[in-house]
């Protein structure tokens, strides 16, 4: 893994050179049991092995293995653990496209749309069942770290499971009466922390890191994970790609910051034409471009800007004060940088 200076102080420089490896691995999961009957690869391992080839750039595992490395552990101890996170992730998609009834998933059509419901759901079943198997079966953790890893993925995917049930409730009841405070609960448990408190956490508790260095990797991944999801919903209403899922935000209803804040901030007219739009489902650019303007004009998509800028330099002060200045730290502290930075 090594880098020269200027990739090693670049995470996304990083994550395009290890992303690679982690395909490769986790490719290894979906061969199936090939003497049990062939239609196991067409109707499971084969159609999931090309989803989680198209599931995104992999930050998930490569930082919890950064993480113990930060802390002096060997990262390749903490690879199955890591993997583990990307498997939830892998499931989390399927089930969420289901249960949004979308159509793409990063350009090419969503599992169910391929596959049929039936199928998508059984897949997602699958990968669930290889988060823990992941971490049952590794043959380099001893039996108490399996224990405090598995109660972590254990944590991670109840949490991830309470922020849905917000998403999908408030899309139900057409709930709108929402403050900024209930879309940072329900962001912080549907995302921050499956995507970044819980990877860091496990790679520092591999890596032998205390109680207070985990918590610690834990805070700035909690931080990270929000500023994350903060950033694709900024991307999704102001970024350059004008690809078919474009503001597609707004034409689902979605309860992002920017939409939440305008609508307790936006003058009353303003206010009562944003939530007809959100109730819409409008599709056409002029109306979609009309909603955003609102929420620039509410100070919303500043305000989106600065939320996420100001918890991402107060996380990383934090943990810079408590690791050493290593290569993985340097990493870690670019990382953050990079969930803010991301144009596309």
């Amino acid at each position: 893994m090594a880098l020269d200076r200027l990739q090693e102080l670049s995470f996304e420089l990083y994550l395009r050179k290890e992303g690679k490896k982690i395909d490769d691995y986790l490719s290894g999961f979906y061969t199936g049991d090939k003497g049990a009957h062939t239609d196991m690869l067409r109707y499971l391992y084969t159609p999931l092995s090309e989803f989680s080839a198209n599931a995104g750039k992999r930050h998930r595992p490569i930082i919890c293995m950064l993480a113990c490395e930060a802390v002096g552990g060997d990262p390749m101890i903490a690879m199955r653990s890591a993997t583990a996170v990307e498997h939830f992730h892998t499931a989390a998609l399927i089930h969420d496209d289901i249960q949004d009834g979308a159509e793409t998933r990063r350009g090419e059509p969503c599992f169910h749309v391929k596959e049929g419901v039936a199928l998508a759901i059984n897949a997602g079943d699958l990968a669930l069942s290889l988060v823990t198997g992941s971490v049952v079966t590794d043959p380099y953790l001893d039996d108490p770290v399996k224990i405090r890893v598995l109660g972590e993925l254990v944590d991670m995917t109840t949490r991830t499971i309470e922020g849905q049930a917000l998403d999908i409730g408030w899309a139900r009841d057409n709930r709108f009466d929402l403050a900024v405070d209930d879309y940072l609960v329900m962001a912080r448990h549907k995302t921050a922390f499956y995507s970044g408190a819980i990877p860091l956490a496990i790679g520092a508790i591999i890596g032998g890191a205390s109680t207070g260095l985990v918590e610690t990797l834990r805070s700035f991944g909690l931080a990270a994970g929000l500023a994350f999801q903060i950033q694709d919903d900024l991307i999704n209403l102001t970024g350059s790609d004008r690809s078919k899922d474009f503001r597609i935000d707004i034409t689902e209803g979605k309860r992002t910051l920017m939409a939440v804040h305008a609508l307790n901030n936006a003058p009353a007219e303003a206010r009562e034409r944003l939530l007809d739009i959100l109730r819409s489902h409008a599709t056409d650019e002029a109306t979609l471009e009309e909603a955003v303007q609102i929420m620039r004009d509410a100070g919303s998509i500043d305000y989106a800007n600065d939320f996420a800028t100001g918890i991402i330099h107060d996380a990383k002060a934090e943990l810079a004060a408590a690791l050493e200045p290593n290569r993985a730290t340097k990493l870690l502290l670019s990382m953050a940088d990079f969930f803010i930075r991301r144009s596309q």
